[in-house]
């Protein structure tokens, strides 16, 4: 059985239909990108496999059961504007899901709990090339930096799915590059599945094991709201990446 499945999905905001009749399944273990113009409904396609937009139609399953219609910890996302708290170290952005989670009244563990969250978020610091950041705030952190921290974030409570929003759409050439190789590691070494929005279509094909590609086929020049995207390509890549790919070691291996 596939770990996702999407069945006859559509979005719609009053008349504005954005996504139409969308159906796909996904294995465990993918790396999927989608691509496709500004405005075809790719972010919304994340936002609804993160829980924060239900669709109007059709159903969303993970391994089977209905996907809970909010957030949860089984879904890590990044986005590419920097989703870090600026009054908190990078080591407090990673652990403060783990302690909202454990404490959530005062949002702060204490003894035994907070040291194995705090030990879990160095070697995820770690994992992510930030060792000697930890003790530093955003602000002192270039953007690439950023975005590692954010994606530290997002694994710390060890999520099965990992939404990538645009990730590293604001990052320079070589940084980008960086972070293409950061995020294969990860995805290699945690065996996530993985769906990232991308506008950069070498991007894309680079990263993903399958790149699907929305559009709006149907158009009325009168009401162009009347319809939505629709998947119309899918294609399969050489499955995993794994024949393409030599993860280079990262940081120390998680046990997740």
């Amino acid at each position: 059985m596939s770990a996702v499945q999407v069945r006859r999905l559509w979005k719609e905001y009053g008349r504005q239909v954005v996504l139409e009749n969308i159906s796909l399944s996904v294995e465990s273990g993918e790396f999927v990108t989608i691509i496709g113009a500004s405005g075809c409904g790719k972010t919304t396609l994340l936002r609804i496999l993160l829980g924060e937009e239900r669709p109007s139609r059709g159903e969303l399953l993970l391994d089977g059961k209905p996907l809970p219609d909010e957030p949860g910890p089984d879904r890590g996302v990044v986005f590419q504007k920097y989703s870090v708290f600026p009054h908190m170290t990078a080591l407090e952005n990673v652990m403060v899901g783990e302690e909202f989670a454990g404490a959530p009244l005062t949002a702060r563990l204490f003894g035994k709990a907070r040291r194995a969250t705090r030990q879990r978020a160095l070697d995820m610091l770690a994992a992510v090339g930030l060792a000697n950041a930890g003790g530093k705030y955003p602000s002192e952190l270039s953007g690439g930096m950023q975005q590692r921290l954010a994606i530290a974030q997002a694994l710390l409570r060890r999520p099965r799915i990992l939404l990538l929003d645009e990730p590293f759409g604001a990052l320079d050439p070589g940084i980008r590059a960086d972070m293409h190789e950061l995020i294969l590691d990860l995805w290699s070494k945690l065996k996530l599945t993985i769906f990232m929005t991308s506008h950069d279509i070498k991007e894309s094909f680079y990263l993903g094991g399958r790149v699907i590609v929305l559009d709006r086929v149907r158009k009325d020049p009168h009401e162009p709201e009347l319809y939505g995207a629709r998947i119309t390509y899918d294609l399969p890549l050489r499955r995993g990446r794994e024949a393409r790919m030599s993860p280079r070691e990262t940081g120390p291996d998680l046990a997740l």
